[in-house]
């Protein structure tokens, strides 16, 4: 346990439950990080390289996420080692939610992340018998469809736009590069198309399409429904790139919207973008936003930038136990006007401190939790 003892600082984590199942393999983790302001909540992954120590970092994001877009939930995460494709897949996260019975859903509420579908979320509410353990389930069972819907990658958008008019630019005629081309990134870019961007590159794990004129956001968007996402990078028309040269092309925003860690020291001193937006979570590396920010890019960190998805799943929080769902157009209001708002707040205060964004949004999220954990006796005054 010294490992994860030296996970603990003045923060958290409240909480690891390291969890296993011998007849079915299952191994799985739970980390919950503060809960100062309020219950648990945040996604459940499943991978076969899923590890303490990264469930706990993601867990820590939540934190800021919940605070950052000043919702009253805590931050948590939850990760089952294990492939995803597997065809024990049902009997591992049954086992991973009974082993779990015990947190689940008094302190912590299960969602989606990596490798696990809307059916998974129903599968551990049946598994439980509690329609409150999990959402993020399908619509015909009252859940909010983030992935239908495109909540994240809407936001990432609306975030985006606010950001750009307070360099006084308009998003019109703005050249995007997306990396990514997954839930997220497939609807930013069709939010992008509709604000008037301009998106001049997408990526998936095959590979990146580029055309400095412009994709044609729509077709690519039909491509991907009917083929799927590597099929648009290896077919549509455009300039085809290795992965991660998306990352380096010449555009005006660019939106890293896959993978943790993709920007590095080495790829910031490369990047020709002048607004970078954090659409996955943890995509650039700390020592990479201080050199974006000597070089006059501006970062809009992933706990504001990416936040549409907590604000859904605020409402699917609200929702589990009634038998009316929230209204789709509501949350697409709340998702812009939050996003905008908190855009803006954290480079004014990033500005106004001589700091980079995730500095300043950091401090503001740090403030909200901390003033709950002393009003609850948590820290002394």
């Amino acid at each position: 346990m010294a490992d994860a003892l030296s996970l603990v600082d003045d923060w958290g984590p409240e909480k690891i439950v390291v969890v296993s199942h011998r007849r079915t393999g299952m191994k799985g983790v739970l980390v919950v990080d503060n809960t100062a302001r309020g219950t648990a909540k945040g996604g459940t992954r499943m991978s076969p390289t899923v590890t303490v120590g990264e469930v706990a970092r993601l867990a820590r994001v939540m934190t800021w996420k919940w605070a950052g877009v000043d919702l009253f939930y805590g931050g948590a995460k939850a990760g089952v080692v294990a492939d995803p494709a597997s065809p024990d897949k049902e009997a591992i996260l049954r086992a991973f939610a009974r082993a779990l019975s015990n947190e689940v859903p008094r302190e912590y509420v299960m969602g989606l992340d990596m490798g696990l579908t809307e059916s998974d979320a129903a599968i551990i509410q049946d598994e439980l018998g509690d329609r409150g353990a999990a959402v993020g389930t399908p619509e015909h069972l009252g859940g909010v469809a983030y992935d239908k819907l495109g909540v994240t990658g809407f936001g990432v958008a609306e975030a985006a736009d606010a950001a750009a008019q307070r360099r006084g630019l308009s998003l019109s005629g703005c050249r995007v590069a997306i990396q990514g081309f997954g839930a997220v990134g497939a609807a930013a870019a069709a939010r992008f198309a509709e604000l008037g961007a301009t998106v001049v590159a997408v990526s998936t794990a095959r590979g990146a399409l580029h055309d400095p004129g412009g994709l044609d956001v729509p077709s690519l968007l039909a491509a991907r429904e009917e083929h799927g996402d590597d099929f648009v990078v290896r077919h549509a028309r455009g300039e085809a790139l290795a992965s991660g040269q998306e990352l380096t092309v010449d555009c005006d925003i660019l939106v890293p919207a896959a993978l943790q860690d993709v920007i590095d020291d080495r790829t910031a001193q490369l990047i020709k973008a002048g607004l970078v937006v954090e659409g996955a979570n943890l995509p650039t590396s700390p020592g990479a936003q201080e050199i974006l920010a000597g070089r006059g890019v501006t970062v809009l960190p992933d706990f504001v930038a990416n936040a549409g998805g907590v604000v859904a799943a605020a409402f699917a929080m609200d929702a589990r136990y009634s038998g009316f769902g929230p209204e789709t157009r509501t949350i697409f209001e709340t998702i812009s006007g939050r996003l905008r708002a908190n855009a803006v707040t954290v480079l004014d205060e990033a500005e106004r401190r001589g700091t980079t964004p995730h500095a300043a949004g950091l401090r503001l999220a740090e403030e909200r939790v901390r003033a709950a954990m002393l009003s609850k006796g948590r820290l002394s005054r």
